[in-house]
C-alpha cells in the first residue's frame, strides 16, 4: 500500500464532458488497485500509516491507452511515403501490389526475434508519454503460421515491458496473394481457421478486419463475426475509412466494441453504433499520413453520444505514428476535438474500445495505472506540440 499525496487529479465531468481537476488530493493504492481518492484532510485512519509519496502538485491522469495499433511488423514503406508525395493514391499502391503486402513479404520473412527487436523501440516510444495499455494487431502475415506468429511476438511485448497488451485477430486485413483466385477459401482456411488455433493457444482478445472495396465485403465480415461469436470474442472493425460501405453499421448488429476510422461514416452507421454502444476510434495519423480531406463525423457522433476514442494506429504504411499525445494534438487541430474530449479519448473511452472495465479512469477498484504530468492543466496535454511532459508512469500501483 502506499499514498501518492499532493496530486491534482485530472478528470472529466460526466455533465459537461469538460475537463476536471481536484486537488491537493492523495491516491492510494493497494497492490495493482486503487484504494481511495480524495482530501488528505479526509485519508481514512485504515491508510494513515501508510508510506508517503509526494508529488509535487502534478496533474495525475489515467495511464494512456493506445486502442488500435499495428506495431508488430517486418521491415518499413518510406518508398511508398515518397510514391504519395509523387501522387500515388492508397489505392494505386495496394491494387500494385505494394500497400498492406509489401509487409506482409517483410513480416513473413521475419523471426519472432526480428520482429520483437523491430517493435519495442516503437512500442518504448509509447510507454515514454505515459501509454500504460496498448492493443496489438495481426494482419501483415496472412497465412496462418505469420498471423500467429505476430501475436506471439506482441504477447511477448507484455512479458518484456512494463504494459498490458491486448491482441487482436487481423487476418482480415487484406487477401493473400496465394488465394487471389479463391476469397472464400482464404476465409475459410487462413482467417477462420487460423482464429481457432489463435483461440485455443491463447493469443487472441478480440477479432478485426476491414471492410473495404480494397479488402473485405461486409458479408464476409459478417461471416468471420459469426465465427467469431462461437469463440465468444469481441469483434471491431475497421470501417468507413475510404467509402461507405455499412461496415460500421455491421459492427453494430454484431455488437461490437469499437468500429474504427469512420471518415466516411454515415448517418445510419452513426444511430446504429449510438444503439449498440459502439465505441467511435479515430485515428487522425492516418487521415494526416494519407492527406485525406473527407473528416469523420465528429459533430454528429457527439450529439448522438457515442463514444469517441483517439489512437495512433501505428502501422508502416499509412501511419507510422509512435506518440499518443500527437494523435491528441492531431484530435484537435484536424478533427475539432475539444481536449477534454481527447484526454477521455485516451483514457475512459479507449479502455471502452477494449473491452477494459478496469481502467480509463480514476477511482477506487480501478487498477492503479497512472501518468504523472508536469502541467498546469490537462489540455496541455493536446495543445503542445512534440512536447513530452511526462514525469512518471505508474503500472498496476509500481513506479516504473
Amino acid at each position: 500500500m502506499q499514498i501518492l499525496s499532493n496530486v491534482r487529479i485530472a478528470g472529466i465531468a460526466a455533465e459537461s464532458g469538460q475537463s476536471t481537476l481536484s486537488g491537493p488530493s492523495v491516491i492510494v493504492t493497494e497492490g495493482p488497485r486503487i484504494a481511495w481518492t480524495g482530501n488528505a484532510a479526509n485519508l481514512p485512519d485504515e491508510y494513515a500509516g501508510a508510506p508517503r509519496r509526494d508529488l509535487g502538485g502534478r496533474v495525475v491522469t489515467p495511464g494512456l491507452i493506445d486502442c488500435h495499433t499495428h506495431v508488430v511488423f517486418g521491415g518499413d514503406r518510406a518508398r511508398e511515403f515518397e510514391m504519395r508525395l509523387e501522387g500515388a493514391s492508397y489505392e494505386d499502391i495496394a491494387r500494385a501490389g505494394g500497400g498492406i503486402l509489401s509487409s506482409v513479404r517483410d513480416t513473413r520473412a521475419a523471426s519472432e526475434d526480428d520482429l520483437l527487436a523491430q517493435a519495442l523501440p516503437r512500442v518504448d516510444a509509447l510507454l515514454a508519454e505515459g501509454v500504460t495499455t496498448i492493443e496489438i494487431k495481426s494482419g501483415y502475415g496472412l497465412d496462418v503460421e505469420a498471423e500467429l506468429k505476430m501475436l506471439r511476438v506482441a504477447r511477448r511485448i507484455g512479458q518484456v515491458r512494463p504494459v498490458t497488451v491486448r491482441t487482436t485477430w487481423l487476418a482480415a486485413h487484406a487477401l493473400s496473394p496465394e488465394y487471389a483466385a479463391d476469397r472464400a477459401a482464404y476465409l475459410r482456411d487462413v482467417v477462420m481457421a487460423g482464429l481457432d488455433r489463435a483461440h485455443a493457444e491463447g493469443l487472441a482478445d478480440a477479432v478485426d478486419g476491414f471492410c473495404e472495396g480494397i479488402a473485405f465485403s461486409p458479408e464476409e465480415m459478417g461471416l468471420v463475426f459469426d465465427h467469431a461469436a462461437t469463440l465468444g470474442l469481441p469483434v471491431k472493425l475497421h470501417a468507413e475509412q475510404l467509402s461507405d460501405l455499412g461496415g460500421a453499421a455491421l459492427a453494430a448488429r454484431h455488437g461490437a466494441i469499437s468500429a474504427d476510422h469512420l471518415e466516411y461514416l454515415g448517418d445510419d452507421g452513426i444511430a446504429a453504433m449510438a444503439a449498440s454502444g459502439t465505441v467511435a476510434v479515430l485515428l487522425p495519423g492516418a487521415f494526416y499520413t494519407l492527406r485525406e480531406t473527407r473528416l469523420p463525423p465528429v459533430a454528429a457522433l457527439r450529439r448522438a453520444g457515442v463514444p469517441i476514442a483517439l489512437a495512433t494506429d501505428c502501422n508502416p504504411g499509412t501511419s507510422p505514428l509512435t506518440s499518443l499525445l500527437m494523435a491528441m494534438n492531431m484530435g484537435a487541430t484536424l478533427f475539432r476535438m475539444t481536449p477534454s474530449e481527447c484526454l477521455a479519448g485516451v483514457t475512459l473511452h479507449a479502455a471502452r474500445a477494449l473491452g477494459l472495465e478496469d481502467r480509463g479512469a480514476i477511482r477506487p477498484g480501478l487498477r492503479a495505472d497512472l501518468a504523472v504530468w508536469d502541467i498546469a492543466h490537462p489540455a496541455e496535454l493536446s495543445y503542445r506540440i512534440g512536447f513530452n511532459p511526462l514525469h512518471a508512469r505508474i503500472v498496476g500501483g509500481d513506479f516504473v
